[in-house]
């Protein structure tokens, strides 16, 4: 019988022949991860009275919400973690100096075609841009499994989502994303396994496919996927552990819908507060002051977002009266990022380079707002209260847009910037 990825997935995952939508099978996972909230994880686990963890090698915990801790809260918790990895022997361990959970899963070899990956933060679907699938569930779903290595789940209905032609010039993934979540609102793809496919997404780079895959959560969506090519192949060469299989739906697969959409169409989008399908073109966001300008994050924190918005900003400064802060997402990328010279050009700019880290994008330190601040970010989310404040207001946007608007303290259209590409 035709089968979708999904279906293929999940079958594979619980050791079934077929597996069919609706139904619940109990998979075993290929990795599971969590982050900060593995203290909190930890202690879940320790109720359940076993003694060791199913397979300490399935196990990764990379620690970067809050990275160095701001509170001894939350230092308490990175102990916690580092004395429970060391008890269990959890080697898959990145501590305060590595990058994003979301980074450095794909950079640390981890996310790959064919596999399953669980995680409690609700971005997981990240790892779909491998041809994985990736979901996020909750702590206490991460604790099951670290006792037993079995989590139930339903088989998700698949929603095709087609992406026609080339996105214009000034007009990036991120603008594709929020295009596409302002279409189908928040709940539209519910519990869905989304395929994004069609000549945009197979021209689109390993980042902007991530960007893609990361704000699959924003429409509901159980997981994102991208199925793997030859960029793939290029980016996992010289990172993956292990072998891998890629995993493909079958042509003829009974999917629940199907969804054109042109790129050429597209124009730079920004999310209003305060939720992410709240979206609008640019022409309706102009003139908007901002405060303070994030680039970074999980969604938008790789070498090429820091490229473009250093692009942008050579030779200009951060408009007076405005702060830009920036986070790359990985150790690496800073790296990167520093050799190639583009925190150099940022910080001659003005931007404040921060370390590698989730900062202010769940609001708990490194740049939070103040009542009545507004905030223009590359973040995920734009939630009331998202940035550490509740009378603030957080708008998203691409690295261009940020960047351009940061020379001016306003919203802009990047397209009127000449080195946007």
């Amino acid at each position: 019988m035709p089968s979708t990825f999904a279906e293929k997935m999940l079958a594979h995952g619980a050791g079934l022949e077929e597996a069919h939508v609706g139904e619940i099978v109990d998979v075993e996972p290929d990795f599971v991860m969590s982050h900060d909230n593995a203290a909190a994880i930890s202690k879940t686990f320790a109720k359940f009275g076993v003694d060791k963890v199913w397979n300490p090698n399935k196990i990764v915990i990379p620690i970067d919400h809050v990275v160095p801790a701001a509170g001894e809260k939350h230092a308490q918790n990175h102990k916690t973690i580092r004395e429970f990895v060391a008890k269990q022997g959890i080697n898959n361990f990145y501590d305060i100096n590595t990058g994003i959970c979301h980074q450095v899963l794909p950079e640390k070899g981890y996310a790959a075609p064919g596999r399953l990956i669980l995680g409690s933060d609700s971005h997981t679907t990240t790892y779909g841009a491998f041809g994985a699938f990736s979901a996020g569930i909750g702590r206490t779903e991460v604790a099951a499994i670290w006792a037993t290595g079995k989590l139930w789940l339903r088989v998700p209905e698949t929603f095709r989502i087609n992406i026609n032609g080339q996105l214009p010039k000034g007009v990036y993934p991120k603008d594709l994303a929020l295009h596409i979540i302002g279409k189908i609102r928040a709940d539209g793809a519910d519990y869905k396994s989304v395929e994004y496919g069609g000549e945009a997404i197979s021209n689109m780079s390993i980042s902007g496919r991530m960007t893609m895959c990361n704000l699959a959560a924003e429409m509901g969506a159980k997981n994102g996927v991208v199925m793997p090519d030859k960029r793939t192949e290029e980016y996992l060469r010289p990172r993956v552990k292990g072998d891998y299989t890629p995993v493909f739906s079958d042509p003829d697969a009974q999917i629940w819908k199907e969804q054109e959409f042109e790129a050429d169409d597209v124009v730079p989008t920004v999310a209003f507060p305060h939720t992410v399908d709240n979206t609008r073109t640019i022409d309706q966001a102009l003139g908007i002051q901002i405060d303070e300008f994030l680039l970074g994050t999980c969604t938008n924190g790789r070498l090429d977002d820091l490229q473009i918005a250093a692009n942008i900003l050579k030779g200009k400064k951060v408009a007076k009266g405005s702060r830009m802060l920036v986070f790359p997402a990985s150790m690496d990328i800073y790296l990167q990022a520093m050799k190639d010279g583009t925190l150099a050009t940022l910080i001659e700019a003005g931007a404040i380079v921060m370390n590698p880290g989730c900062g202010p994008c769940l609001g708990a330190h490194e740049g939070v707002l103040a009542p009545g601040e507004k905030a223009l970010s590359t973040a995920n989310r734009n939630f009331k209260g998202r940035m550490g404040c509740k009378e603030a207001e957080v708008y998203l946007a691409s690295p261009a847009t940020i960047a351009a608007s940061a020379i001016k303290g306003e919203i802009v259209d990047p397209r009127d910037i000449k080195e946007v590409a």
